[in-house]
């Protein structure tokens, strides 16, 4: 892309002081773009921003505002003009989402469907969305490319995902002008290795690596697998982790593309290598010297044994490959939480 071109664009980061949002603002930052973040910080903190500004040395245009309000994303699209759009704002637990399903359907599908009426309102065409492999179902086989028909998710959080990669489809093939990018994660984890900025989970950590790090810094007393009676070398499920700044880098790459092309594409981002349960923790206490304590406890609902993407289409369009190890994710992890072992909220 052109340094003129990409200089002169404003990115919208909706819930982007959250987790994989901050990390991307700090990535398009140092990349020549300006930001503008919405959060209702429901699963985040504004200290967030302060961090970003810290790292990157730039000011960022901020709002408290819920993107269900049409009202609030309206006004803030007419206060600044807005050439993409990066959608990270939902609720994200999958558990969580078993237990309050309608609550996750409500606001998740609230969000882009205000999203994309402001967006037309404002004459802004390029949307890049925060999906997730969990649209991939039970019924596909691993790993996952992109080719694949959507199976049959397990969870409302999988759900709510499926059916706005679906809204998001089918707007651009309604409005020709619209470009959509799907980026489907698997499993970020570590931090920026400032240690400025982490995952920072309000209540009970839901995934797995921040449980981890908790457990380290002393804020858990242990550590509870769900499950270690799956068909995998272990017993304990298999996930794709990959880096938080390697995924944050694909949303540089897909505000590229785009901003350049029209229509709707998917793309994988993952390392396509699974990691355990076990592993990860063995991983953690290996590269940071601590011992980590866990017991056992029953499956959890909604969880699949084992998945991993094929990200070939991503590093063969996007230029995008990941370049972090496992070590370094749990070095980076760790280097955050001891820097802030309450958060956010203990500075």
């Amino acid at each position: 892309m052109n340094k003129e071109i990409k200089r002169s664009m404003n990115i919208l980061l909706a819930g982007g002081a959250g987790y994989i949002g901050s990390h991307t603002a700090v990535e398009l930052l140092n990349n020549g773009y300006d930001v503008v973040i919405a959060d209702n910080y429901s699963n985040s903190d504004p200290e967030a921003i302060e961090r970003i500004k810290k790292i990157t040395g730039k000011d960022i245009i901020s709002y408290e505002e819920d993107i269900t309000d049409k009202t609030a994303v309206s006004e803030i699209f007419g206060n600044n003009k807005i050439d993409v759009v990066i959608h990270f704002a939902g609720l994200k637990a999958v558990g969580e989402s078993v237990k309050i399903p309608v609550a996750y359907y409500r606001n998740n599908i609230d969000t882009t469907l205000t999203l994309l009426e402001c967006m037309a309102e404002y004459g802004c065409h390029n949307i890049v969305f925060s999906s997730s492999a969990t649209v991939y179902g039970e019924e596909n086989d691993i790993p996952y490319v992109e080719t694949m028909k959507k199976g049959t998710c397990s969870n409302p959080y999988g759900w709510t995902k499926s059916m706005m990669e679906q809204i998001l489809s089918d707007a651009s093939t309604a409005d020709e002008e619209l470009s959509v990018v799907l980026l489907r994660y698997f499993n970020p984890i570590g931090a920026h290795e400032s240690g400025l900025i982490g995952e920072d989970p309000q209540g009970i950590p839901n995934n797995l690596m921040p449980y981890i790090s908790q457990v380290a810094v002393g804020r858990r007393d242990h550590l509870t697998i769900f499950g270690n009676d799956y068909k995998t070398k272990d017993g304990t499920c298999r996930r794709d982790y990959i880096h938080i700044m390697d995924l944050a880098g694909g949303h540089v790459k897909a505000v590229e593309y785009a901003a350049e092309h029209k229509g709707t594409e998917i793309f994988n981002l993952g390392t396509g290598t699974p990691y355990s349960v076990l592993e990860i923790v063995n991983a953690f206490e290996k590269a940071n010297g601590i011992k980590i304590k866990y017991e056992f406890g029953e499956r959890r609902s909604g969880d699949l044994p084992e998945f991993w993407a094929d990200s070939c289409k991503a590093e063969k369009i996007l230029g995008w490959k990941t370049s972090r190890s496992l070590e370094d994710m749990c070095k980076d992890t760790w280097n955050w939480q001891r820097n802030n072992p309450n958060g956010y909220r203990g500075k």
